[in-house]
């Protein structure tokens, strides 16, 4: 069963900005709402690979 996360996302001006709430450190800002998603996929990935 895969877990279920919530990102926080926003547009600060031209950026748009996301963190998980779930996961400190996860967070991730990029000038299109689909490379940010891209983004803190690959940042979540990584912190759970980590935290293994």
């Amino acid at each position: 069963m895969a877990a279920t996360y919530k990102a926080v996302i926003s547009q600060d001006g031209p950026w748009w900005v996301a963190w998980v709430e779930e996961v400190p450190g996860v967070n991730a800002q990029e000038k299109s709402r689909d490379e940010l998603l891209a983004s803190l996929r690959l940042v979540l990935g990584e912190a759970l690979e980590l935290n293994r």
